[in-house]
């Protein structure tokens, strides 16, 4: 993936984060905290767990793949935003990230 790709992707993940705030607080009153969008993107990545032990036939759940691949992508979503939110370069941190890892094999 680009870097201008990538940029397109965060820009759209905030804008639709934007728009959910907006839903939040017709319906509630206020914004998520950033402590009810980090559980929500822990009760996701469970999903993609469950998700996964379905596809491998290990759940007695019928296997999903357009599920799997929805709660994958909306995980992805959820790390940028949580990103934004505490202020974090997502781009530098996984560059960093990326790095740090390639150097332990080298």
């Amino acid at each position: 993936m680009d870097q201008n790709n990538f940029d397109e992707i965060i820009n759209r993940s905030l804008k639709i984060r934007e728009q959910y705030h907006q839903l939040e607080k017709q319906h509630h009153g206020t914004e998520w905290t950033l402590e009810e969008d980090a559980l929500a993107y822990l009760t996701d990545a469970g999903l993609v767990g469950r998700n996964i032990m379905s596809h491998q036939k290990r759940w007695l759940k019928k296997d999903s793949a357009a599920e799997l691949e929805h709660k994958l992508g909306e995980n992805i979503w959820w790390i940028i935003v949580l990103a934004d939110r505490t202020g974090i370069d997502i781009k530098e941190a996984l560059e960093k990230f990326l790095t740090k890892t390639e150097n332990l094999f080298k």
